[in-house]
């Protein structure tokens, strides 16, 4: 008589296979949902109905209703309980609150990297602004068809300065706050021109010379000007 074979092991293994796509899935959906609010595909203010969203993003309303509530805790969404979710509005009050608490991470971080950043972290540092200075070169001819590639490299450059400083807890809330900072710059699409591409030469000269001061005056220039040309534009409601 042939032995039965047993099917628990291989049910259970279906069970963990099928329950590590959800995750990833709703991951890969966070992470696309949290990029077009993040690069004004999805506006300020803009409702957010699930069903649609669920064919947009190929995702079940309940991973989606998940995936929401966690952007709710990033300050990226606005849970409204029984009316739904709707992209979280900005405003030149909001925007000062960000570029004051960027401002205030970022500069303690450029003192701790500076003083801990070894030749590998000054590699990563000079490579970072490498990309960007590129960039940069286009966007001054008027060339904004790479608006979100050049974005990409000013956080990386931005990251590698402060990527020495040896906390992971810094760079996270660094990184979550500069990902709201962006939020406004990419709504209101502004550009700094030269003077943005001066101020990141002068931080990597500050980094080669591990001079944090001037670095953290550049850091604060550079930050401040932003939110000045967005505010004085009028370009945030």
């Amino acid at each position: 008589m042939a032995k039965k074979r047993s099917t628990g092991k291989l049910t259970a293994g279906l069970m963990r296979r099928r329950g590590d796509d959800d995750d990833l899935v709703g991951e890969t959906t966070y992470r696309r949902i949290r990029t077009d609010i993040i690069f004004g595909r999805l506006g300020p203010g803009q409702k957010l109905i699930l069903d649609r969203m669920k064919e947009a993003y190929g995702a079940s309303v309940s991973t989606l209703r998940e995936i929401l509530n966690r952007l709710s805790a990033e300050s990226l969404i606005k849970a409204e309980g029984a009316k739904g979710f709707e992209v979280m509005s900005t405003s030149p009050e909001n925007l000062r609150q960000v570029a004051s608490m960027r401002r205030l991470l970022e500069c303690h971080a450029l003192k701790e990297s500076f003083q801990a950043g070894d030749m590998e972290w000054e590699g990563r540092v000079v490579a970072a602004h490498h990309k960007l200075a590129q960039i940069e070169k286009r966007m001054a001819t008027g060339d904004r068809s790479n608006a979100e590639t050049w974005k990409r490299y000013d956080w990386e450059f931005h990251h590698a300065l402060i990527s020495g400083c040896g906390s992971h807890v810094l760079l996270d809330t660094h990184a979550m706050i500069y990902d709201r900072h962006l939020r406004y710059q990419m709504i209101a699409a502004v550009y700094g021109g030269e003077a943005a591409s001066g101020e990141h030469r002068t931080l990597l000269k500050s980094a080669l010379a591990r001079d944090w001061r001037t670095a953290q005056k550049a850091l604060t220039t550079h930050v401040q000007d932003y939110v000045d040309d967005m505010v004085s534009g009028g370009l945030i409601g």
